[in-house]
């Protein structure tokens, strides 16, 4: 099967690198374009990047020629790993041009006919691009969005407790320094030291989870019915986003009904058998003192989400931390998860993945 062409805007900077890293070997995709910033636009990748993450820069795109963000692109799927300022018109503007736009970026995730994707917990928002085409006279174009790397570990480990009515629900972060991009947080703001404080992040949280965890009716999300706050910290470790929840449940399910729903929980067909998807994308460690960052962020290629630490709660009636790697499940590791879905589903022209034709799926 020929891969299909992909650019990443933003390619330079530290997610930017996560999505060459994954993309490495992927199945369908193959990076063809980087693009960054007026510092870097006209020099190799491997003279312009400074490589954040562990090895080295892959041979394969160290001597691509960084273009600008206002050239033009040929390839029809486009991963965003901009920051707000520079997303905002440019993903709009290469939707409109005709481009699939996977994003990163914050500006517009909540707009209404944007989907905000995590595919195990919700992939049938991605009819919103039907909307979004309909509304905005795009023929192939469509942006889709993921959420806040910090909403990530609490929507997946929330998603399996729909079923038993979520009423309230708390959330304490503590969120890694790659969050923050590099060069990130100074040194000396965040050793020997926790920064209660993350601008715009807590809003972000509340509202991204609503919306995740809501319901697609007719042409608009009916968010979730619940109650979210959240307060963010930012902590001295590289990855991994941990948060502690509380919440209350309508049902008041047991224990074990609740890490049996953990357990079972699964993505609707065909998540589960997408290439970037894990095996299992939530699961419950019953050790007292799990999940830890250094020992979990990576479980499931960095795909799955650790769940531990389930036990009554004084105030609301449940408490559990959860834990996800943030540049990975929270970042460039969902927005290919949701490209592979949109394939999937036919909304790349031209582009079907050769497996799909065994699948019985509704391609529609």
């Amino acid at each position: 099967m020929q891969k299909l062409p992909v650019a990443i805007l933003g390619a330079t900077g530290a997610v930017g690198q996560r999505f060459i890293q994954l993309l490495l070997d992927h199945p369908w995709f193959e990076v063809a374009e980087v693009i960054g910033s007026e510092r870097t636009a006209g020099r190799a990748y491997g003279e312009g990047a400074r490589w954040v993450l562990d090895g080295e820069i892959p041979e394969f795109v160290r001597g691509m020629r960084v273009k600008g963000l206002h050239e033009l692109f040929d390839s029809p799927l486009i991963f965003s790993a901009l920051p707000k300022e520079a997303a905002d018109p440019r993903e709009m503007e290469l939707a409109a041009a005709g481009h699939i736009v996977c994003t990163n970026a914050a500006v517009n995730r909540m707009i209404e006919d944007v989907p905000l994707l995590l595919p195990e917990v919700n992939a049938d928002h991605v009819r919103l691009i039907d909307v979004q085409r309909a509304t905005r006279g795009w023929k192939t174009g469509a942006l889709v969005a993921n959420s806040n790397c910090t909403a990530m570990p609490g929507v997946m480990a929330l998603a399996p407790l729909r079923r038993f009515g979520i009423e309230r629900v708390a959330i304490v972060s503590m969120q890694a320094v790659s969050g923050a991009g590099y060069p990130g947080v100074a040194s000396l703001d965040i050793l020997d030291n926790i920064v209660p404080y993350i601008g715009g992040e807590e809003d972000k949280v509340e509202t991204e989870t609503q919306r995740m965890l809501g319901t697609l009716v007719n042409d608009r999300i009916e968010w979730l019915p619940a109650v979210v706050g959240a307060s963010c910290n930012r902590v001295p470790i590289v990855d991994g986003h941990m948060v502690n929840i509380s919440l209350s449940l309508r049902e008041q399910p047991s224990m074990d009904a609740i890490q049996e729903a953990w357990a079972g929980f699964v993505g609707p067909d065909p998540v589960p058998s997408l290439p970037s998807a894990p095996e299992k994308p939530v699961i419950y460690l019953q050790q007292p003192d799990r999940p830890q960052v250094r020992r979990d962020r990576a479980t499931g290629r960095g795909m799955t989400t650790s769940v531990g630490r389930l036990r009554e709660d004084p105030v609301l009636g449940y408490k559990f931390a959860a834990l996800s790697h943030n540049t990975v499940r929270g970042a460039a590791g969902c927005s290919i998860l949701n490209a592979e879905l949109l394939a999937v589903k036919g909304y790349i022209a031209d582009f079907q993945p050769e497996w799909t034709e065994h699948l019985e799926i509704d391609l529609a």
